[in-house]
């Protein structure tokens, strides 16, 4: 693989995905350069949906459809920055053997993203991460080739479907504002009483509050499938993806001292919270080697299931600090 082309990759993930960023550089290198290259790859594709004022949806398709066919081999890369992260991607798509399937579930779900605004329900929602998220776990899995593969699967859909609603839950805002989408099922939200005008006007209440607890619950439950899966993964990789867990699940931490309001402003990881849980999961992960034990440990989420307080990163009901 390139080295240009994966500085370049590596220099939009530094830029646009600083949580990850940081779990990523503490993956083994070759691990790394690859996963520099694969959040590239989902990123420039993301961006090119994820405009405010961004071209015509015709534009939007056609532009998708030159990174598929680009990331799949068919077709020259340009000589730009983006040529270069599909050039690296489909070097490594062939190297790691990964499926055409998995690069085009993904493409679709950016396609999606450009006519659908809306998920009825929580399953049509898990329809759309299939390719937006789950995708993207598969892909990370097989650069990792595990020697159980096939059980290690199941749990890396689940945390990255856990990933990619901790997302949704935290931009509700920025969703609905900048780009007039809503990831929150509109059965979920009907069943308190919350309307998209709402949402729209920041007014957070009640039934607000009760539509973010059982969406966090619901993800909740996916951290807990995905993160019961590290075990299957290569020893010099768990320790990354458990650290992906700990900082994604700790939005939910920061939502829930906001009193549940993502509304009003957008609750964001300082570096010093980052690099405090980074301090503390590898603690954890040193004193026991084992990472569902190490992420309970040290994440917002608790091992008891709904209905139980979460500990903070010092083990004692209400966080010490803000970030």
């Amino acid at each position: 693989m390139q080295s240009d082309n994966i500085r370049t990759s590596k220099s939009i993930q530094q830029q646009t995905g600083r949580t990850f960023h940081l779990a990523t550089r503490v993956l083994p290198e070759r691990i790394r350069h690859p996963t520099y290259v694969m959040y590239a790859f989902f990123r420039i594709a993301d961006e090119v949906v994820d405009q405010p004022d961004g071209p015509p949806p015709t534009v939007q398709h056609e532009r998708l459809e030159e990174f598929r066919e680009t990331a799949l081999g068919n077709r020259e890369p340009e000589d730009t920055d983006d040529g270069a992260v599909l050039a690296a991607f489909d070097e490594l798509r062939r190297e790691h053997d990964i499926p055409d399937e998995e690069v085009n579930v993904f493409v679709d779900a950016m396609q999606m993203d450009i006519a659908q605004a809306r998920y009825e329900t929580f399953e049509d929602l898990r329809e759309y991460m299939r390719g937006s998220a789950v995708a993207v776990g598969n892909m990370m899995t097989m650069v990792m080739d595990p020697p159980g593969k096939e059980e290690a699967l199941p749990h890396a859909r689940a945390l990255a479907e856990a990933f990619q609603l901790s997302n949704f839950l935290r931009d509700v805002r920025e969703d609905i504002r900048d780009y007039g989408r809503v990831y929150l099922p509109q059965e979920t939200l009907a069943r308190h009483g919350v309307t998209e005008e709402q949402l729209a006007d920041a007014e957070v209440d009640e039934g607000f509050r009760a539509v973010m607890q059982e969406e966090i619950a619901r993800t909740e439950e996916l951290y807990r499938e995905g993160v019961a899966g590290i075990r299957y993964l290569p020893e010099d990789c768990q320790f990354g993806v458990l650290l992906s867990a700990v900082l994604y699940a700790e939005h939910h931490r920061l939502i829930r001292d906001r009193g549940y309001d993502v509304l009003t402003e957008t609750p964001e990881l300082t570096r010093r919270r980052r690099l405090w849980l980074l301090a503390r999961t590898w603690w954890h992960w040193r004193r026991n080697g084992d990472p569902e034990a190490t992420f309970y440990a040290v994440s917002a989420v608790s091992e008891r299931g709904p209905g139980a307080t979460p500990t903070d990163v010092t083990g004692h009901g209400q966080p010490t600090w803000r970030g």
